[in-house]
């Protein structure tokens, strides 16, 4: 598990990208690069780091599922994901 901090720091960047969406796209086809620089850093969304919505883990993250493999690999085993089965041939 992550610690509290680390996600708390992922959503608040999530917020912060959303929050300057509009006022980032409108400086990056207006060609203002200093405006762009005066907007918070976290306000980039090159900063947000996938991490797994359970457990925090910012590593081995699988994008279709928004889990780590280790989550995904429990959750599956159990029956948990609908239409996911270990695979036999």
């Amino acid at each position: 598990m992550a610690k509290e901090s680390m996600k708390a720091r992922e959503v608040k960047r999530a917020k912060t990208v959303a929050k300057y969406a509009e006022k980032r796209k409108a400086l990056k086809e207006a060609g203002d690069y200093e405006g762009l620089q005066k907007l918070p850093k976290n306000a980039s969304p090159v900063r947000m780091h996938n991490r797994c919505k359970l457990t925090g883990r910012p590593k081995g993250y699988m994008r279709q599922f928004g889990l780590s493999r280790v989550t995904f690999r429990e959750m599956a085993n159990q029956g948990l994901i609908p239409g996911v089965r270990k695979a036999s041939w």
